[in-house]
């Protein structure tokens, strides 16, 4: 039996998490913006929000020219093996991330 390729287009966190994670990061993005930051085209974004709008896990008001996003508290995870938590916690760690810096000052023994 021959060596399987690997796949490599999969990844830890979906789109939905991470476009979660931005609205509770900045409540007005906007949608051009989850779309770019997610490497997705501003339809997809769009449904995305819609399903996290519709699943109960955020409200959209519209302010003028703008939607004022407001990420639900206590929502939990909708799949069994993780129901009895609150995204809350995977959001805040994703939130707290911060792209890696190209040059990091060397430690000084402290």
């Amino acid at each position: 039996m021959g060596q399987a390729e690997p796949r490599t287009s999969w990844t830890f966190v979906t789109n939905h998490a991470r476009i979660l994670a931005m609205i509770l990061r900045d409540p007005e993005v906007r949608l051009r913006d989850l779309a770019d930051s997610c490497g997705l085209t501003e339809r997809a974004a769009g449904a995305i929000v819609g399903d996290l709008d519709t699943a109960g896990y955020l409200t959209r008001v519209r302010h003028g020219r703008r939607n004022h996003y407001e990420v639900t508290s206590g929502t939990l995870f909708r799949h069994p093996a993780e129901g009895a938590h609150e995204v809350a916690n995977l959001l805040h760690l994703l939130v707290d991330l911060r792209p890696p810096t190209r040059h990091r000052p060397a430690s000084h023994g402290r």
